[in-house]
């Protein structure tokens, strides 16, 4: 598919103006620090020890918080698991719960879309997760504690991606990574910093299907990404 064609499906013209380039900072890279207390409880330092057979075992039968009683499967991630990229949404909705990969939907077809007009695609150097691995009812936004419960699922995956540019999809996604009260027009278009892993913000692709004139932003953002990567080398 072309580029003016992706564009349109994304409902963009085709000439958006570009935000300035990220430049990333000199001196040495920073060592990947662990993302779990080494006081953690014993459930979280388990989880923080395995590798992707475990750890998509654990998901599979993990009954932490009450979303497992409605839940058809656990959606652990999908894609390259040494991606330069992961793209970090909210919780599997009605679709993704049936199939058990995230984002594939009218939502997963706009964000293949918007991944396609800035030149990747779904699992070349791309890695797609959840905040939680479980539906919440009625896709209803998914609760601190539960948040809470299926954070060291997260936090592992991150550190066995290690990737260079975390995409958080929404505001659950990025209060949840940034662990602050965020709003997506004050988060957005800035690099924001995640254990020593840039971070971007921007809209969740539900929010745009219900919004339309917000998918301009949201093209405004994804240049700000393709930028942001090509400045961390």
């Amino acid at each position: 598919m072309k580029r003016d064609e992706l564009l349109k499906e994304m409902g963009l013209g085709p000439l958006w103006k570009l935000r300035p380039p990220f430049v990333k900072p000199s001196g040495p890279p920073r060592e990947a620090p662990s993302l779990l207390s080494a006081a953690a409880d014993e459930r979280t330092r388990a989880i923080a020890a395995m590798g992707w057979a475990e750890l998509r075992q654990a998901v599979a039968e993990c009954t932490a918080c009450a979303l497992h009683k409605t839940r058809k499967q656990a959606v652990l991630g999908v894609g390259d698991i040494h991606a330069e990229w992961l793209f970090i949404g909210e919780g599997p909705g009605a679709e993704e719960d049936e199939r058990g990969e995230p984002f594939v939907g009218q939502a997963g077809k706009l964000l293949d879309a918007m991944l396609a007009a800035i030149g990747l695609k779904r699992g070349e150097n791309v890695y797609i997760a959840n905040a939680v691995k479980c539906r919440p009812p009625n896709n209803r936004t998914p609760e601190a504690s539960e948040t809470a419960a299926c954070w060291p699922f997260l936090a592992r995956q991150i550190e066995l991606i290690r990737p260079k540019l975390i995409v958080a999809l929404g505001k659950p996604a990025a209060q949840t990574l940034l662990q602050q009260e965020v709003t997506i027009a004050k988060a957005r278009g800035l690099v924001h910093d995640f254990a020593g892993i840039a971070l971007i913000v921007t809209y969740h692709p539900a929010y745009l299907l219900r919004n339309l004139p917000e998918k301009a932003k949201a093209w405004e953002d994804l240049c700000f990404m393709r930028k942001t990567m090509a400045g961390l080398g």
